[in-house]
């Protein structure tokens, strides 16, 4: 059965969706373990259907240079290989969380290992438990370094993680909301203990406001969480596993696979249908019968599915070749329209097949909606074109890095640098997109020497 036959007929006849045709596109939606959840439920209903979870050899379609989107498939074995391997995603802790963060942000250096050995030291509300004095003393490492590893660490979500008290955990969450009153991370910088005792007529005083603005900060600062880590507590485990991988040969071609590990696989009851076929009923016949086709129905349908969901994931793949091949990983201006496009087939295929499908590789695990962006539309002396948030966030990096780091760019300063280049965003966004790369705002990126 095709789905995507079966869609257009749907939509040329104007027809109401058959039950079958219904669970079609259902079982194309679903992630492995809803698969699984509903594969089971119909073996309850139909005795001659049995499902097992197995690991298998994996089907592939290689990816060369020259894309070919009628990809022929191998079978091949990877025996204890780490394409084999179970891909987790836990929530159940903030430290996965973080962790999570932390392999998906930063490539493998020193500074990395220091990130992720100060991460076990966070306690269930975010807060880190060591003092950086202790820190140095077990790690031996570079204090300066250090310092760089607790500042990337506090840059992670949920803001305010990392901060080893009170008063550096909203100063965290205070300097990455836009929202914030301009005073509010100052006074709690210089005046935290002041402003804690309500001595606000001392805090009017000492800047110069009133105590209607006093009473501003404060309430801001009552918006503000002092157990960041507190939200993950009771968030359920999910475990994940992969339904494509993708590996790159020693010649850069891209290997595009379809995980078996852990599909269901469906297995006929052939015992008990010959029990039943001898017994001489006319309603147990049609009950077999009916049955039997239900089987039928399912097994072509699960192979249809794998087949969407890898024919689909090579044409993300090879949009997106520079985020596998590149270390940098940039990724390109996508939208659904382009691969349904491509593949001659309906939108809404391709959102139910990416819908909560993943893919593993060598440097992480990502989800396949990860690859698809909202392109904006600039208005360049070119004309108009496209261009993604990912790229956007490279040509801010280019601008800062080309600064005088005497007079460094303010972000309104780069919103007029990008306007120029044919990019109009606002200023807002401009500091969103800084704050994502990591990089500090213009006063704190000043230097004198």
């Amino acid at each position: 059965m095709k789905f995507e036959q079966n869609y257009t007929q749907l939509q040329k006849q104007q027809l109401t969706m058959t039950p079958q045709l219904q669970q079609a596109i259902q079982m194309l939606q679903y992630n492995r373990k809803d698969l699984v959840d509903f594969l089971k439920q119909k073996s309850l209903e139909n005795p001659l259907i049995s499902i097992s979870v197995k690991s298998t050899p994996k089907t592939q379609g290689t990816l060369p240079q020259k894309y070919n989107s009628n990809q022929s498939r191998t079978d091949q074995s990877t025996n204890g290989s780490i394409w084999d391997t179970l891909a987790v995603i836990s929530t159940t802790s903030l430290y996965s969380a973080v962790i999570d963060q932390i392999h998906l942000s930063f490539r493998e250096t020193t500074l990395r290992d220091l990130i992720i050995w100060l991460a076990q030291y966070l306690d269930n509300n975010g807060y880190l438990t060591l003092s950086l004095e202790d820190a140095i003393t077990r790690t031996k490492a570079d204090p300066l370094q250090l310092l760089d590893a607790l500042t990337l660490l506090q840059q992670l979500e949920p803001a305010g993680v990392g901060a080893r008290n009170l008063q550096e955990c909203l100063m965290l969450q205070t300097e990455r909301n836009d929202e914030a009153p301009d005073l509010a991370y100052l006074i709690l910088e210089e005046e935290f203990e002041a402003f804690a005792n309500r001595k606000w007529d001392h805090i009017a005083k000492r800047y110069a406001i009133s105590l209607h603005d006093v009473q501003e900060v404060s309430d801001f600062i009552k918006t503000l969480t002092p157990h960041p880590g507190a939200l993950f507590s009771n968030a359920p485990t999910q475990y994940i596993r992969p339904d494509l991988s993708v590996k790159i040969t020693d010649d850069q071609k891209i290997i595009v696979s379809s995980v078996k590990s852990g599909l269901p696989v469906i297995v006929f009851q052939k015992d008990y249908y010959e029990e039943l076929s001898v017994i001489k009923d006319k309603e147990v016949a049609i009950f077999i019968k009916e049955k039997q086709s239900e089987y039928e129905w399912l097994k072509n349908t699960l192979i249809q599915r794998e087949d969407t969901i890898l024919k689909i994931g090579i044409a993300i793949v090879h949009a997106q070749k520079a985020f596998f091949l590149s270390e940098d990983h940039p990724i390109q201006s996508l939208i659904l329209k382009t691969i349904a496009e491509e593949l001659d087939i309906h939108e809404s295929t391709v959102s139910r097949a990416i819908n909560g499908k993943y893919i593993t590789t060598e440097f992480g695990l990502f989800e396949l909606k990860h690859f698809f962006t909202n392109a904006l539309v600039t208005t360049s002396i070119e004309g108009n074109g496209s261009i993604s948030s990912n790229q956007i966030k490279k040509k801010i990096e280019l601008f800062i890095q080309e600064e005088d780091s005497k007079k460094p760019l303010s972000d309104q300063k780069l919103v007029d640098l990008l306007k120029k280049a044919g990019i109009e965003i606002s200023r807002r966004t401009v500091t969103k997109y800084r704050e994502a790369l990591f990089i500090a705002s213009s006063p704190k990126r000043k230097r004198f020497d």
